[in-house]
């Protein structure tokens, strides 16, 4: 099971927008296999980077309202806000290494 924290249409603002961390925002669904791979993977870059990026997850068929607001046309969707903002956008399922990779200035 996921160490991640669950956000909602209903929390996000709370948790994510005015959170002063940084945070990624895992868009996924139960039925999205790619998903299900990345899933433990963010779990493990989460927990080795408490420090740096809190890492929590938002099912688009439960909370339909902040995929439409960030445009989520495809998942696995992750998007690293910082301050409120959209700083990266990572899509599709990748290797533990290209998730780092892609995550480098925010896990430094």
């Amino acid at each position: 099971m996921s160490s991640a924290t669950d956000v909602t249409d209903a929390n996000f603002e709370e948790i994510v927008i005015n959170s002063g961390e940084t945070i990624m925002v895992d868009f996924w669904a139960e039925w999205c296999g790619p998903c299900r791979q990345v899933g433990p993977i963010l779990d493990q870059i989460a927990a080795e980077n408490s420090d740096k990026i809190k890492i929590v997850k938002l099912n688009v068929d439960d909370n339909p309202q902040m995929a439409m607001k960030y445009q989520i046309t495809s998942i696995p969707a992750m998007k690293v806000f910082k301050g409120g903002e959209v700083v990266k956008t990572v899509i599709g399922a990748k290797p533990k290494p290209a998730i780092e990779a892609d995550l480098a200035e925010f896990l430094a």
